[in-house]
């Protein structure tokens, strides 16, 4: 059975000089949440976007077996789903942002088009409530959704966009750049019980999360493998206090 993603000698090159990583080989298979570690200015958040396509890089990057590039960038990206630490300020608010998610075919996952279709619905209608929902379990308000993304705060645009993830469950994979830096630990421990749960579901479409974390703690609590990027390619741990 082949990995769920990846990664073969992938380096990041710089305009001049030497490349910010070079030679990072991993893989994550369906069930891992893999803690991606290393020291500030190695390229972790680089290399969660070369992995997302958002960043040019060399080697290769397979999902499911198949080259990235073949299933064509947007679709790719519906199923490896990078979550920023800082999302951009788009215009508009969040619930505008889902409105227009909604209108992209890619966005859908054939798990939510056969419960829809179980339940008699129209799988065309997508319903935003679900990313509502996630929201609120994360204390989010649901007036917030319709609050301009620049008069959010660092906490509630971070809980946002994570809710946004999980609630359209079209990704198989959660590329996480720090994604709780902005909460407090209550706030952060029901972000990790969401996504650890949602990992476990058989139900769910997510199947594996490669996360970035500075936190010891949290990378013990959710991490199943542990990863470290080095000057020379990378480094497997099998616990996280080896990191």
């Amino acid at each position: 059975m082949s990995a769920l993603l990846e990664l073969r000698s992938i380096s990041c090159p710089r305009p001049e000089g030497a490349p910010i990583f070079h030679d990072i080989s991993f893989s994550l298979n369906e069930g891992d949440i893999l803690i991606l570690r290393g020291r500030s200015g190695v390229g972790k958040s680089t290399l969660l976007k070369c992995i997302a396509h958002l960043n040019v890089y060399r080697g290769e990057i397979f999902y499911r077996g198949k080259a990235a590039k073949s299933y064509g960038i947007p679709a790719y990206r519906t199923h490896v789903l990078y979550v920023p630490q800082r999302p951009s300020l788009l215009p508009g608010t969040p619930r505008d942002f889902l409105a227009s998610v909604a209108k992209f075919g890619s966005r859908r996952s054939k798990s939510k088009d056969q419960r829809a279709a179980k339940k008699g619905e129209n799988s065309s209608d997508f319903d935003i409530s679900e990313c509502v929902d996630v929201g609120k379990s994360w204390g989010v308000e649901e007036e917030l959704w319709d609050r301009n993304w620049a008069n959010l705060s660092g906490g509630e645009a971070q809980r946002v966009v994570l809710a946004i993830a999980v609630g359209l469950d079209a990704a198989e994979v959660l590329l996480l750049d720090e994604p709780t830096s902005a909460l407090d630990p209550v706030s952060s421990k029901s972000v990790e019980e969401r996504l650890t749960s949602e990992l476990r579901d058989p139900h769910s479409t997510l199947k594996g999360i490669i996360w970035i974390t500075h936190s010891e703690e949290q990378g013990a609590r959710v991490g199943t493998r542990f990863t470290e990027i080095t000057p020379e390619g990378v480094r497997e741990n099998r616990a996280a206090t080896e990191v």
